[in-house]
């Protein structure tokens, strides 16, 4: 089997949609999941979907690291800032809170990428908020994990002809 990196990222897409959908219908809980996700899609399917489609569809250009200038910072960005703005959340500090010390790490995530992966720096002065506010909204039918990642995959997608 011969396939192309985006092949076989589009199959392990594929594969997390069908095991997911096979979840809820059974109605399964995974260890480390709330028990409302039994009858929805989980954090753990919303970050899969969501990081499978950043590197499907970001501009991967360049060679070695490079070529993750956008898709690198996208997935640091939902590994570091959500966890972080969660635990500033759980310790009663605030929302207020959350968002400065989310936006110092995206921050610190984007710029580091300007300088190792030659991320342009307009578009991680731009990005680094975006994806702290994929953490604010609060729906019942996207997580937080998917428009972590989403909201700055969309700009990328829309002009990444400018950078």
């Amino acid at each position: 089997m011969n396939l192309t990196p985006r092949e076989f990222v589009f199959a392990v897409l594929v594969f997390f949609v069908v095991i997911e959908a096979i979840r809820v219908k059974m109605k399964i809980v995974i260890i480390g999941q709330r028990e409302y996700e039994a009858n929805q899609i989980s954090a753990l399917g919303w970050g899969a979907f969501a990081v499978c489609l950043a590197l499907i569809l970001a501009t991967q250009e360049g060679d070695g690291l490079e070529a993750g200038k956008y898709t690198i910072p996208l997935i640091c960005g939902l590994t570091f800032v959500d966890p972080v703005m969660g635990e500033v959340k759980r310790a009663k500090k605030g929302m207020k809170a959350a968002i400065i010390v989310g936006l110092s790490v995206s921050y610190t995530i984007w710029m580091a990428s300007v300088t190792l992966f030659s991320t342009p720096l307009i578009a991680a002065i731009f990005l680094a908020p975006l994806t702290v506010a994929g953490e604010i909204p609060r729906v019942s039918w996207i997580d937080d994990n998917a428009t972590m990642i989403l909201f700055p995959l969309i700009p990328i997608l829309l002009v990444h002809w400018i950078f």
